[in-house]
């Protein structure tokens, strides 16, 4: 759902940095799609507070140095609010008019491969996550899950990622608020290239021009992403793409949310496309990039 002033997602402690200079903006309000509330707060001069983790706030020092820079809210340094510190970028909807916006997942995993080997190293079977998993999906529980009514992390994260478009093409929609209002945020069982086109066409409302608009930033990103240095060496596991047009036929699509992109070791680096095999550390952030275009282009009429 969205909120004004609120959040995407919930984040670590601490640390400062000195401002950049900014041009003032005019105000704007903050809509969020999913996610925790409460760890978003519009700042001041068309800027955005997102509560402080010290791995975003690396990963956004590097970005503004890469040329993925365009291609992210342009980040502002640390500042304290309320005695809590917190990661100041760029409203990306101050250059919008009520905007329809959109949160896609990218990558064939949303989970680290060292939150695997934590939850292998501590097991415990979770009566929570079982109550979830039979929520969902009655018969997923194995014999011996159902006996213990408990499954274990590990087999939850995995399994959870099956049913949804992450682990059939790389990515999933999260969820969506046109510029009518109108929420959509229960994509956890769209899976078929045919449910998240159809998902697609709803939140552009069948407009060409914006599937256009989207279908050419998103070529400029991949483009810009195989050149990267910053791309080329971190799991960019979790993140979003944002994306966001208008009635004026603006469109915009920016990389967010880094709270879990994490720098591989000095030896390592990842083609982003290569299937996942646990220790390859590849994500399959290009891959379903590649996924999402296609699905766009076959959006538009032939010509």
């Amino acid at each position: 759902m969205f909120y004004e002033n609120s959040a995407w997602k919930k984040h670590k402690s601490c640390g400062t940095s000195s401002l950049l200079p900014m041009t003032p903006k005019k105000p704007q309000q903050w809509l969020q799609v999913v996610g925790h509330a409460g760890s978003f707060h519009v700042g001041d001069y068309g800027t955005l507070l997102k509560k402080f983790c010290e791995g975003e706030q690396q990963c956004y020092l590097r970005l503004m140095e890469d040329v993925l820079r365009p291609f992210v809210p342009a980040y502002h340094g640390v500042v304290q609010r309320d005695e809590q510190d917190y990661n100041m970028m760029d409203n990306l909807l101050t250059h919008f008019n009520s905007p329809a916006i959109m949160d896609c997942k990218m990558g064939s995993r949303t989970y680290l491969e060292g939150e695997l080997q934590v939850a292998r190293e501590r097991p415990q079977p979770r009566n929570d996550m079982y109550e979830k998993m039979v929520a969902v999906d009655p018969e997923a529980p194995t014999v011996q899950e159902r006996a213990l009514q408990a499954v274990l992390k590990t087999r939850y994260m995995q399994w959870r990622e099956t049913l949804s478009s992450t682990t059939s093409l790389g990515f999933r929609i999260e969820g969506f608020r046109k510029s009518n209002e109108e929420c959509h945020t229960n994509f956890k069982r769209t899976k078929s290239r045919e449910q998240v086109m159809e998902a697609l066409n709803n939140f552009v409302e069948s407009n060409t021009h914006v599937v256009w608009g989207y279908l050419r930033r998103l070529k400029q990103l991949r483009q810009v992403l195989e050149a990267s240095d910053f791309f080329r060496t971190h799991e960019v596991v979790g993140s979003s793409l944002l994306f966001l047009h208008d009635w004026t036929g603006r469109t915009g699509v920016w990389m967010i949310d880094f709270g879990k992109t994490a720098a591989l070791p000095a030896h390592l680096t990842l083609d982003h496309r290569t299937p996942w095999v646990e220790g390859n550390r590849e994500d399959g952030y290009l891959w379903g990039l590649d996924n999402l275009i296609d699905i766009l282009a076959n959006m538009l009429p032939l010509t």
